[in-house]
């Protein structure tokens, strides 16, 4: 009530009340007050095996339900298990962690497909989980990049830690334009 009321009181005098709404639009802005205008970052964030990760935003297309039937592509490394039909655009399906060395992901209800925003890669990544959006404030931000066990550190560039929890940032581009990923046929 303490604060309406100090703007209602002002009310008859319209430059005094712009003069206070902009001395607290400032204050806020600079931290001042208790209130704070940090820039905020938001990803998705994701499961693989046992370990939690975070994807920009920008470079997550959406997030799909693993598609029911898959055609396998003849010839092709066990990790690219095989080309959806999802909504009428064809996407081959990659298990991220059978890629990176670190075992097949076992297919269950909460696994998932992130479907890559690339302009020129199409690319779905089989997670285990989806774990929706992630906000992170600057200060959360470490460029510490964090020792990962799904060998992914290459495609890795910093983190955000909250708490005990520390969220490495996969670079999905980095990831699919790598030679590893463009690599699908068997040898």
């Amino acid at each position: 009530m303490g604060v309406s009321a100090e703007l209602a009181s002002l009310v008859k005098q319209p430059f005094e009340l712009l003069r206070e709404i902009e001395r607290r639009s400032v204050s806020a802005h600079s931290g001042a007050g208790g209130t704070s205008m940090q820039a905020e970052w938001v990803g998705i964030g994701f499961r693989i095996g046992e370990e939690q990760f975070v994807a920009s935003r920008e470079q997550v297309r959406e997030v799909l339900m693993l598609p029911e039937s898959m055609t396998r592509v003849p010839g092709s490394k066990r990790w690219l298990l095989g080309i959806a039909n999802l909504r009428g655009h064809l996407l081959p399906l990659v298990d991220v962690k059978l890629l990176l060395g670190s075992g097949r992901t076992t297919l269950r209800r909460t696994t998932r497909v992130v479907s890559v925003n690339h302009r020129d890669i199409p690319a779905g990544l089989v997670v285990d989980e989806v774990q929706g959006f992630r906000r992170f404030m600057d200060h959360e931000y470490t460029d510490k990049t964090p020792e990962t066990v799904v060998r992914c550190d290459r495609y890795v560039a910093g983190g955000y830690q909250r708490g005990d929890d520390t969220w490495p940032i996969m670079n999905l581009f980095d990831f699919v334009e790598s030679n590893l990923f463009l690599q699908a046929a068997e040898e």
